[in-house]
């Protein structure tokens, strides 16, 4: 069986230094978090929070979950911020990006046309890649023009930190293969991911590009209990209070839940179906997240590393 890479996501950012060290401390490969400029409820930015994280550990490696890239009206502050993250946390960040979309508000708020989203992202992409490999930089594209353009520090990564494109749809999956390292979906059956890897393969290869060293990954919920009703019961609630609708008749299908044997299981379906790096956010009550985090890590993970 393939070696799987495995991540934990931080919950809240209150807390955020010692539950980092206990990620790293459970030998989490990583620790990541998503954002929001807002949503249903209180919600993390990811730079910001990874920051603090990379101050507390020393190992483990900081993925966002992602950077909602179009919210961010210039991408060459994200391109500083992140290239400053990777810096400071010794070549620790990975830039996960996503297009958002589920939450129209925060796009008015940020003074961004939804429906132009996907077009924002790949230009920053572009953008966003050539500043950190390149010195005296200059681009004029539909919604970003600069001359003459060098950012110090580079990133410590070369050629620069690894890009993770998520999404569910076929756009991001041709975003993936023409500007990222790895494709993180999400809400995603075993079915669903093997699929997308073959077309994302397909699309690197009409582009000329090698897929080799790509690596497909998978965001997935969790919620690990002694018993699988109870897990699928608080799967259900955690989801439906993150996204405001009814979780109780699809939580089986798009997350691990159950005991420990039932999410193996589970989760042998996915690397089956291609997955390599498995980040797992957790859908449990939160007095048991410590508990969940050290189920995955003792008795889950190890089956596939």
């Amino acid at each position: 069986m393939p070696s799987v890479e495995f991540g934990s996501t931080l919950t809240s950012s209150k807390g955020i230094p010692a539950m980092a060290q206990r990620a790293e401390q459970l030998g989490f490969n990583y620790l990541a978090t998503g954002e929001h400029m807002m949503f249903h409820g209180p919600v993390s930015n990811s730079l910001i929070s990874l920051s603090v994280a990379a101050g507390a550990t020393s190992k483990i490696k900081l993925m966002s979950t992602v950077v909602l890239l179009p919210l961010y009206n210039n991408p060459v502050a994200v391109a500083k911020m992140a290239a400053v993250l990777d810096v400071a946390s010794d070549g620790r960040y990975h830039f996960g990006v996503g297009i958002g979309g589920e939450f129209p508000k925060e796009f008015e708020a940020c003074g961004v046309p939804v429906k132009q989203r996907g077009s924002r992202t790949n230009e920053a992409l572009e953008v966003i890649k050539k500043l950190w490999t390149e010195k005296d930089v200059s681009f004029d594209g539909r919604y970003t023009k600069f001359t003459g353009v060098t950012l110090a520090p580079s990133p410590v990564q070369k050629p620069h930190p690894p890009i993770w494109v998520a999404g569910r749809k076929e756009p991001a999956m041709k975003r993936a293969a023409a500007y990222a390292d790895g494709w993180i979906p999400y809400m995603y059956t075993p079915e669903m991911l093997h699929e997308s890897i073959e077309k994302i393969n397909q699309f690197g290869k009409e582009a000329g590009r090698d897929m080799s060293s790509f690596r497909p990954g998978l965001f997935i919920f969790a919620s690990i209990y002694p018993n699988r009703d109870e897990a699928l019961e608080q799967a259900a609630k955690a989801l439906g209070g993150t996204y405001a609708q009814d979780f109780s008749k699809i939580a089986g299908r798009y997350t691990l839940s159950g005991t420990p044997d039932d999410c193996r299981k589970r989760l042998k379906e996915y690397v089956d179906a291609g997955a390599r790096t498995v980040l797992i956010s957790w859908a449990c009550r939160q007095a048991d997240i410590d508990e969940n985090m050290r189920l995955a890590a003792e008795e889950i993970a190890p089956a596939f590393r």
